[in-house]
């Protein structure tokens, strides 16, 4: 036969595949654990004129578990964890006290009640230098500050708000899904029960969903019947009466429809109001290299995205801190107000005991806290009305919650900056998370890895921190490894593609990058 010839089928499947021959042998050498050595250094001797080697076997020291810290090598962290006999799952924390940086507020004498209502940080810039400062980062994410309102940010970067007016919206995408949750309007201090007999913590809504075509025509009719109503008032007494609506007789005297979660990620559909958003300074914005979420790998659709809210009067988000306690950017459309309330990290203890002695819960649940029981408790609560154009910044961890004062849409999302403060609270919630069996938004110790491979880390309390959390990380996994092989378990090897989202545990809802397998112990 000739050179060029096509080989006989028979041939042809017996020919191996050199990948599938490797991936094999991969799998193999994995199940079957890494392979032993003996350390070998060979010494020179010199005598008289005559040199010759020896050989000297090489005595590993093993350090106990309980004394490796960042000082050490990961060859020196495994041979550690394999000389330790840990019993049942290994639970050591992945931050490390001696490491935090959490202010210290002082409540010792308790605050006087008229310093219960602090004035919000409001910056107002002169410039779009002033926006693009270094200071503004800084003043931004200052442990000290919860909440900061740039006021007219829109209007001196000159954005384009009106991308996201409803108008915009409907002509762009006017079958877009929206999520509708449907509440009872009331005054923003206020949440009372189901009877009006009292105020309460828990705040419900029942959820539906609609298109942003017919929710725009729902937020218009609205505005519409408003303006009726003012026109068709006969003096302004009953007017004020009407506006007023004191629940406190009856409850449900409004429903009203609040248009929520609506996902503008996709970078076709949305590109001109995508694109006007790359105008904001670079710590600001949906992607950055040093926001730690641009390193998950995958998209988190609200978190790594942005998304829309179209709202009328007394639209509530009720209370809560962000997904993994990221920082969150609300740039409010208008034209009509919102009206925030904001509590420092420090106290959310305080609001999670507030919760469970109302019955809901504090992490998936719905509530609006009851003002009153916040100063009874000495915990000071910011207060302030976002106006069309202005830009709030929740800092790390900060609770807040949020009623439409008119008619508006905002736009929103969360930042990871890298600074120590938000890297211990993002890792602080995994961890509560995990003991209150929540499933964590954002995989923390595989972000942590990402972020070694990617940046440069010139801050030596972030440093120290990530460095931290990677050996405990290392410890976890070659711990649950041993623990695997000793039952008899064979671990597979698993690569991953770009863009693959994280995968979690069915039974315990735990991470990859801490449960790196799919057994649970």
């Amino acid at each position: 036969a000739s050179p060029s010839a096509t080989p006989p089928p028979d041939r042809m499947r017996r020919t191996p595949c050199p990948l599938a021959v490797a991936d094999f042998l991969k799998l193999k050498a994995l199940s079957m654990g890494p392979p032993k050595e003996l350390k070998i250094r060979l010494i020179k001797v010199e005598s008289g004129d005559r040199e010759t080697f020896i050989a000297s076997e090489v005595e590993e020291r093993r350090i106990p578990l309980g004394e490796v810290s960042i000082r050490h090598t990961a060859s020196e962290v495994i041979r550690a964890c394999k000389g330790a006999k840990v019993k049942g799952k290994f639970r050591e924390s992945y931050l490390l006290r001696a490491f935090s940086v959490k202010p210290v507020l002082i409540t010792d004498p308790p605050i006087p009640r008229e310093k219960l209502n602090p004035p919000t940080p409001s910056i107002y810039l002169e410039s779009k230098r002033d926006a693009f400062s270094p200071v503004l980062l800084q003043f931004c994410t200052d442990p000290k500050n919860p909440v900061t309102v740039i006021r007219g940010l829109a209007g001196s970067l000159r954005l384009n708000l009106g991308l996201f007016s409803t108008k915009s919206l409907v002509e762009a995408n006017a079958e877009h899904a929206v999520e509708v949750r449907t509440q009872v309007q009331q005054p923003a201090d206020e949440n009372w029960d189901a009877t009006g007999s009292g105020q309460t913590w828990p705040c419900e809504s029942s959820r539906s969903h609609t298109t942003i075509a017919k929710y725009a025509q729902y937020q218009a009719s609205s505005f519409q019947e408003s303006l009726q109503e003012e026109k068709d008032s006969e003096d302004e007494d009953k007017e004020e009466q009407e506006e007023k609506q004191a629940p406190s007789s009856d409850p449900s005297t409004t429903i009203i429809k609040f248009g929520t979660n609506i996902d503008l990620s996709d970078p076709k559909r949305w590109k001109p109001q995508l694109q006007e958003l790359l105008k904001l300074p670079a710590f600001m914005r949906v992607e950055f290299n040093g926001n730690m979420l641009s390193h998950v790998g995958h998209t988190i659709l609200g978190m790594n995205t942005v998304q829309l809210y179209m709202k009328v009067p007394g639209s509530r988000t009720p209370g809560h801190q962000e997904n993994n306690n990221f920082c969150s950017v609300n740039i409010n459309i208008g034209p009509g107000d919102c009206e925030w309330f904001a509590v420092h990290e420090h106290y959310w203890e305080h609001v999670n005991n507030f919760c469970e002695k109302h019955g809901v819960d504090y992490l998936t649940g719905s509530w609006w806290p009851v003002l009153e029981d916040l100063y009874r408790t000495n915990i000071p609560v910011y207060r302030f009305i976002q106006r069309p154009g202005d830009l709030v910044w929740i800092n790390a961890g900060s609770i807040h919650w949020v009623q439409a004062v008119g008619w508006c849409n905002n736009i929103a999302w969360n930042v990871g900056p890298l600074n120590s403060y938000q890297y211990q609270l993002a890792l602080e919630r995994f961890e509560w998370n995990e003991v209150k069996k929540v499933k964590s938004i954002v995989p923390m110790i595989h972000v942590s890895w990402n972020v070694a491979r990617t940046i440069k880390i010139t801050d030596q309390e972030t440093y120290k921190m990530v460095k931290h959390c990677l050996l405990q990380s290392i410890k976890h996994i070659q711990i649950l490894r041993d623990q695997l092989v000793a039952a008899g378990k064979k671990i597979s090897y698993q690569s991953r593609v770009k863009d693959e989202p994280a995968y979690y545990c069915n039974e315990c809802d735990v991470s990859p990058s801490q449960q790196p397998v799919d057994v649970c112990l």
